[in-house]
Parts: structure tokens; sequence; C-alpha cells
């Protein structure tokens, strides 16, 4: 009975992060509860995760990433060396792609493509081609660096820490480079091969305006004497709501109100700058009583004067404004700019912007004052989308930002403290340093992935103790000893690493790893193989999503920026998913016998 519990919730959890019903870390909540409720963990065994070392160490590899990040020593360092080779743009991207997935080898996945989107589409602007073209790239090379090593990704923490839980086997940081390099030199040689020219070339340089299809107007209203809107403000008579229109400044008597806008009490004679539709200007107009004062085209000319300009803004997984619309943030008040447009998933949202609940990842084309924008680009999590600061950063300690990282990961080579005790150590010391303040520590942890892994994790111990994954494992040894007894072995191992591969470009990667750990085990043990080979393959294969956007965060990350579609991520990472499956079962038996 309990068996089959624990199938129907693993079900009901695959397809929870597959329609993304709730948010990813409440469907593990909720799965955490299952669990519980049906008593198939204990209450000590539902809070281990959260005490988990792999936890622990991820946690802290967040606020060491983004002490990285907030130092700019990773931009100074890829903008230098691009200097030297700049006279080749083959050369050039190629150099730029390595050392991202060398740096993804030690920091944080999605801190390495927040720090170089920006980088990179300035490179797309410098060797005038389309930042569609070198996108999906920086997130593949992210992707692929971090299976170099043990930090490199979450998946890898979260496999070791089960295995050592259930052999007490442990995998070394730099264990994982031994067919990692591999990986990662077949996969940027298929970039900058086939994969170059199956990318699109959708978004051109400086197109703003046209990407996000802004075909409406900027046009000047007059407040009248019999105006609904004397003595009342813009919310009071829900200018925005009912007429789908943004006032962008008021003019009162010479002077051009900016801030405080919804909640500034209005008098005649006000004149409200406009941005909207001619058949809501119209309705605007009627309704409130107002007097069309001029009705001008909006262009980007006309847009990009003074000291305003547009630029586009992705919202990284721990923004605020997550969860939260426009008009609930008060983005105007806080920012000091508004939103002209959203991009999601390929999709432009132009309309009931202020109604609009903003997700993770989601693109802003925001409008402001120069000053305000600059602003915003230092602000936790927001990438304003080709700004870069080349410079390091002010403080004295700049260099421990680095240093922390290295010295974490040279300790745990050499087995002189564990990682989770250097990263503990990295982050107490950036602290004491004040190279980052608490705030920033708090803020900079990605809370969502933390809850999904810890709260997922007892997952594992529930498969164990029902026998589950014993299950899973006679099916899958059934099927595998239809083959000769020599090709067993390489049918198992082609079978876990595609399995896992699929999952992982539908599920969380980590949910995956965490499926797939166990029944890989059970499976070496039920043949009498070595369990390194199949653990690895799942690890390498829980790292392998290339094929969906919404496989990896790096890949949900570039796709708005991007401009791409679902199906562009099918054209060049199936290929790519393929390729390295063939290699991995044929290399990995070379590395790690069976």
């Amino acid at each position: 009975m309990d068996i089959i519990l624990l199938g129907v919730i693993i079900i009901i959890a695959l397809v929870l992060f597959v329609t993304e019903f709730f948010p990813i870390d409440v469907t593990a909540l909720v799965v955490l509860g299952l669990l519980l409720i049906f008593g198939l963990v204990t209450p000590d065994e539902s809070l281990s995760g959260f005490s988990n070392p792999a936890v622990i160490t991820i946690g802290c590899l967040f606020i060491m990433s983004y002490a990285l990040q907030k130092s700019h020593v990773l931009e100074y360092v890829i903008i230098n060396i691009n200097k030297i080779i700049d006279k080749s743009q083959t050369l050039g991207m190629a150099t730029y792609l390595f050392c991202i997935g060398i740096a993804s080898a030690v920091v944080n996945n999605t801190a390495i493509v927040a720090i170089f989107m920006p980088v990179t589409i300035r490179l797309a602007d410098k060797y005038n081609i389309s930042p569609s073209k070198v996108l999906i790239p920086l997130s593949y090379a992210a992707i692929l660096g971090g299976t170099l090593t043990l930090v490199g990704t979450s998946t890898n923490l979260i496999v070791n820490s089960i295995l050592v839980d259930s052999s007490g086997i442990s995998l070394g940081m730099l264990e994982f480079a031994k067919f990692g390099i591999i990986k990662f030199v077949v996969g940027l040689i298929y970039i900058f091969t086939i994969g170059h020219r199956l990318l699109p070339s959708r978004v051109a340089k400086s197109s703003s305006i046209t990407d996000y299809s802004l075909d409406g107007y900027l046009t000047e209203f007059k407040i009248n004497e019999d105006s609904p809107l004397c003595g009342k403000t813009l919310l009071d008579r829900k200018i925005n709501e009912n007429y789908d229109v943004i006032v962008l400044d008021v003019l009162r008597g010479g002077e051009i109100i900016t801030s405080n806008l919804r909640s500034l009490i209005l008098k005649q004679g006000d004149v409200l700058f406009v941005k909207g539709s001619f058949d809501n200007f119209q309705r605007l107009k009627e309704i409130e009583n107002l007097a069309l004062l001029t009705d001008e085209k909006l262009t980007q000319k006309e847009l990009e004067q003074e000291d305003h300009i547009l630029a586009e803004c992705l919202i990284t997984d721990n923004s605020e404004l997550i969860g939260q619309t426009l008009q609930e943030a008060n983005f105007r008040r806080s920012f000091g700019s508004f939103v002209l447009a959203i991009r999601r998933e390929g999709e432009v949202i132009r309309r009931k912007l202020a109604q609009f609940i903003l997700k993770p990842f989601d693109t802003l084309l925001v409008y402001g004052p120069q000053d305000r924008i600059n602003q915003l680009a230092s602000r936790e999590g927001f990438i304003v989308l080709g700004k870069v600061n080349a410079s390091l950063d002010s403080h004295p300690l700049w260099w421990l930002s680095i240093f922390t990282i290295l010295f974490a990961v040279v300790m745990a080579i050499f087995k002189i403290i564990p990682i989770v005790v250097g990263v503990i150590l990295g982050v107490i010391a950036l602290l004491l340093a004040r190279v980052i303040t608490p705030n920033e520590a708090y803020s900079s942890i990605h809370w969502q992935v933390i809850i999904v892994i810890a709260a997922f994790l007892p997952m594992g111990a529930a498969m164990k103790k029902t026998g589950l994954d014993e299950i899973i494992g006679n099916s899958i040894g059934n099927i595998v000893n239809l083959f000769p007894v020599d090709l067993i072995p390489y049918f198992l191992l082609a079978i876990i690493y595609l399995i896992t591969m699929v999952l992982t470009e539908i599920a969380s990667n980590v949910a995956t790893a965490i499926i797939m750990t166990p029944i890989a085990l059970t499976l070496a043990t039920q043949f009498g193989f070595d369990p390194r080979p199949f653990i690895f393959a799942v690890c390498y294969a829980a790292s392998a999503s290339f094929i969906t956007p919404i496989g990896y965060q790096t890949n949900l990350m570039v796709f708005g920026p991007g401009g791409y579609r679902y199906s562009d991520y099918i054209k060049v990472g199936l290929p790519l998913g393929i390729i390295l499956w063939i290699i991995s079962v044929m290399v990995i038996p070379m590395i790690w016998p069976f």
C-alpha cells in the first residue's frame, strides 16, 4: 500500500512540476506534506533536508556568488581578455564561452548568466550580430561548465549527499572533471559548428521598440474645469484600470511632476502626459472630460530624449517583485521609472500591465531617467540588459569575493576541510570584512531553490523505506536482461542517462536527481556493478537540460531577451543532448569501469 501511495505522490509531483500549477517550492512543500500525512517519512526525516550539508553549502554558495557579482571582477577579467583578442569574432566568442564555463565550475550557474548576460549583449553589439545568436550559447556554456566540479551545480552536491548517506561513498571535488572536460569541449565544438547555424537571428540590436511592438501613442490631455478628475487622484478614478493607459508625467504651472502620481490630487489646468491606444484616448477624453492637446506617434527617438532612456530589465528569481503586480509594487514610485511592456516566454504583454502578476525571468521594457535606470541595475533581483560595469568594486577588500570561493574549493580538493565548512568560513569572512551586508546575504539566497531541495530530499528516504526504488530497478533490470550479457551494463547506463535527461527537461533537475539516484544505486547493487558510472550518469544527465527553456533556470533567463521560441531550444538543444548521451554511454565506463 505504501508503495502505491508513494508512486501516486511522485506522479502528482511530476505533474505539478510540469504544469507549474503551483510555484515549484510550493509543490515541493505539498509533496513533503503528503509524505508526512501518509506516514511515509517521520517528522525527523521530513526536516532532515533543511540541515543537510549539501543544502547549507548551496545556500552559502549563493551568498558568495552574489559577493563575486557585486565586485564585478568577472566582467572586468572577461572584458579585458576580449580586448586582447577582439580582432577575431570566432576566437573572441570562443574564449568568452570558455571562460564562462570555467567560472561556472565554481560559481552558481544562475549567477554566472546574470553576470554575463549584459556582457554578452554588449559583445553581440560589438560584433554586429543578433543577441539571439549568443544568448543560448551563454546558457549552454554555463550548464556545461557546471559539470566540471562537485560545486558546479546543485544537483552534483545533492547526488553526492544521497550517495554518502546510502553507501558512504563520496565523490571528489575534481572527479567530475574527468568526463566533464570532454563533455564541455564537445559542447563548445557543437555550438561553434552545428549549433551556430541552427540559432535564429531574430532580435536586432537596439530594437526595443520594434521587438515589443510598441504601436501606441503619446499625447497630452488638459483637465477641464468640470472634469471628474478635479480634486481626485488617478487611483480614485482608476485611470489605468478603466482605460488601459499610463500617465507618465503631470505638468502643473510649468513644473513637471513625475513622482507619486497615483496619489497626486489633480487640479483644473493640469496637463497629463499619457501613453495608450487611440481608442482608449477617445474614451478617456469623453468620460473624464479632458482636452486633447497633441497626438504624437511613439518613437524611440522621442522617448530617448534628454536624460530619459529605454532599457530592458530582467527580473531574476530572487526579485522582490515576484508574485506582485506593478500596481502592488508601486513600481513607478519605488523605481522612478515605468513599464511600457512585459515579455514572458516569447509573448509580449502591452495591455493591463498594472494588474499583470510578475514571474521570475520576465523581461520589462522600462522607461525612466538615466540615473534611476543605473540604480535599478545595481539592485538585487534585476539585470539591466546591455549595461555593463567593467570596473572593480571600490571596496578595498573586493578581492575577498573571489578568494573565499577559491579557498573553499582548494581546501576541499586537498581534503583539508569539508566543502561545507569552507563555504561557511567564506561567508563569515565576507560579512566580517563588510564586503556584503547581512541583508544582502539573506536576499542573495535563492530561497525557492533551497526550499525545493530541502523539502524534496526526504523523497529519497521514502523510496528506500517503501522499496519503490527496488521495484523500479527490477522493472528496468528485466528490460536490460533481454540484451546480451556483455552489453547489459551499457544498456543499463544508457537507460538511466536517458530517463534522467528526459525528466530533467520537464521537471525540476533537483527533483529528478533525488528520484533517480536511489534507482541508480539499486540497479548497480542488483547487477553487482560499481555504482560510480551510474551515479555520474545521473549527475551529468540531470545537468543536460538543453532541449526546453523550462528545463533549467539559465535557459529561461535568456528566453525573453533572446526573443526565442520553444522550437529554437528543440532545434539547437536536441542534437546536442543526443550527442552527449551517446558519448556519455561510450566514455563514462572507460573512466569509471563497471
